[in-house]
């Protein structure tokens, strides 16, 4: 049995076709994340009903988790600050341990954990089915990209544009505020509640969020956000009927995992190379 397995894996037409479903994927992709993107920016997406969608959406993925999210990046905010400040002053540092804490964990850290936390929220509603057979047979789904722009381009206003809409600003808001929260925790782990530490605080953290910086922040979040909110749909939406026999890997996981890591490893060379 040995044999014909490696022969198979070694047949040039197998890795031939390899590639080429894992191009015709990644087209799907880049086609379905501009027409959701076009429809996402158009007026006439939004009417009542639409509106109304995205709202729901919105309270969903964001409001309903937003305190336990933010009081999780909190603590573990504050036990990171407080390793990297004792440490700091272990070695005679403590100059650089303030910077140090918000270049790792505003500028890197919890960006990257905001979207990981709604990627895995968005995947366990993928699972569930919430993306391909909504008000659809089983039997149908979506086949090519050309039918989800023409033919069901009222669902993809109705159901999928709320959807993208609602993970990013998931993402961008729980990043938005943990961020905020973790400057606030790092000001009173170093300075405590005296007033007198705002000028040098201040001066440290604008240091640090210089004009290039802060929208090199901005822009990756803005891409975090987006990859996370088409991603796993556009996975979800792909090839239906393979996934429901398939129970290896969450469709668009691996996908996802790799342009987070392209989204970031670019941030990280524009910044420090």
């Amino acid at each position: 049995m040995s044999a014909p397995l490696t022969h198979q894996r070694l047949d040039p037409n197998t890795w031939g076709r390899a590639v080429l479903r894992g191009a015709k994927s990644w087209w799907h992709l880049v086609h379905f994340g501009a027409i959701v993107m076009v429809l996402a920016l158009s007026p006439s997406t939004y009417n009542r009903a639409n509106r109304a969608t995205t709202a729901k959406h919105i309270y969903a993925s964001t409001w309903q988790v937003l305190p336990w999210f933010t009081a999780m990046a909190a603590l573990l905010s504050l036990v990171l600050i407080r390793i990297v400040v004792v440490s700091a002053q272990s070695y005679g540092l403590s100059q650089f341990a303030l910077e140090m804490v918000v270049r790792v964990l505003v500028l890197e850290l919890i960006p990257l954990s905001a979207a990981m936390f709604v990627a895995l929220r968005a995947g366990l509603a993928f699972s569930a089915g919430g993306a391909t057979t909504t008000h659809l047979p089983k039997e149908e789904g979506v086949k090519s990209l050309e039918e989800a722009s023409g033919l069901t381009l009222t669902r993809l206003r109705r159901e999928w544009v709320p959807r993208v809409m609602a993970e990013a600003f998931a993402v961008m808001t729980l990043a938005t505020v943990s961020s905020v929260i973790a400057l606030v925790l790092c000001y009173l782990t170093v300075y405590g509640l005296s007033p007198w530490g705002l000028p040098g605080y201040t001066r440290t953290v604008g240091h640090v969020f210089d004009l290039a910086v802060t929208l090199g922040f901005g822009l990756k979040t803005v891409f975090f956000s987006l990859a996370v909110a088409v991603v796993p749909l556009a996975a979800s939406l792909e090839t239906p009927r393979a996934r429901a026999d398939d129970n290896a890997v969450q469709p668009g996981a691996v996908r996802l995992f790799l342009v987070l890591l392209l989204i970031e490893a670019a941030s990280l060379v524009v910044k420090y190379i």
